[in-house]
């Protein structure tokens, strides 16, 4: 995909488009004509400081109820405004679009369900690992751009330690770990830190095994994410493609087939035996 939740074949978190940045200033320029900082349109628009920040540098896809409640901020004349710079966002439909309103979601989600049969969840990747998908990827990186994926994604992983309130769930099959990506030196790591990650409250870590009959995941990886609005959207990637899912019978069918894998793969606690007994096998 083009986001950083794996990285096996996919690219890394994309640059912000001319389009990005047109629509991220236009809103900082109504804000400030509203004399209203960051920290205080936020909670306004019922979005956290740091995102409207990330908006407004081009960083972050605006969500659609946005304009609606800048309306209610900034007055009607603004949100005029705000509406024709969004146009030339949803006549560029693509990769980073995609990606950056995915990550803008996963940012203010309360619940983030996750399954993977590629490559570890980025969120659950450490350092070591990183590199090890990084240094695999065709065409090659440059070194330079390997440490930015890199830095990219240690930072994104902050979300599992900065939103405590947020349930996590991750979905992981066997033969990932198994695959011994990188040697027995960084699979040991990533073990150890699957470990410490499935330790916190508000992250719960199953593996499906190897052997499984019947599997609901076999379409492939998939995430779902609730935001604190209550509504659920799924997100899909491929080689060098993804798309975001929000209608109601699409995001349902995801649901439907996370749900059985829940049930399907071992418990929290069965996974976290299973990993240690891979780890002293190494």
């Amino acid at each position: 995909m083009a986001s950083d939740n794996g990285g096996g074949g996919q690219c890394g978190e994309p640059g912000s488009s001319d389009s990005l940045k047109t629509f991220g200033a236009v809103l900082k320029a109504l804000r400030d004509e509203a004399h209203l900082t960051q920290e205080q349109f936020a909670p306004r628009v019922q979005y956290s400081a740091a995102y409207i920040a990330k908006i407004e540098q081009g960083k972050r896809f605006p969500p659609r109820d946005l304009l609606d409640r800048s309306e209610e901020v900034l007055g009607p004349a603004a949100a005029r405004v705000l509406a024709a710079a969004a146009k030339s966002l949803t006549r560029k439909v693509g990769l980073a679009s995609w990606f950056l309103q995915w990550a803008g979601i996963e940012e203010e989600a309360i619940t983030l369900y996750a399954y993977e049969c590629r490559v570890i969840p980025g969120l659950l990747q450490p350092e070591p690992y990183i590199r090890a998908v990084f240094g695999s990827r065709l065409p090659p990186l440059t070194d330079e751009q390997l440490e930015a994926q890199v830095a990219a994604r240690l930072a994104r992983q902050r979300l599992l330690a900065d939103k405590a309130n947020t349930a996590f769930g991750f979905i992981i099959e066997q033969a990932l770990i198994e695959r011994d990506t990188g040697g027995p030196n960084v699979t040991r790591s990533l073990i150890g830190y699957l470990l410490r990650m499935g330790s916190l409250r508000n992250v719960e870590i199953q593996v499906m095994p190897l052997r499984q009959a019947a599997h609901a995941g076999l379409d492939g990886s998939m995430y779902l994410a609730e935001t604190p609005g209550h509504q659920w959207f799924g997100y899909v990637e491929g080689h060098d493609t993804s798309a975001l899912a929000t209608h109601g019978n699409q995001v349902s069918s995801m649901h439907q087939r996370y749900g059985k894998m829940r049930s399907q793969a071992l418990s929290p606690e069965a996974s976290a035996s299973l990993l240690e007994q891979l780890r002293g096998a190494l």
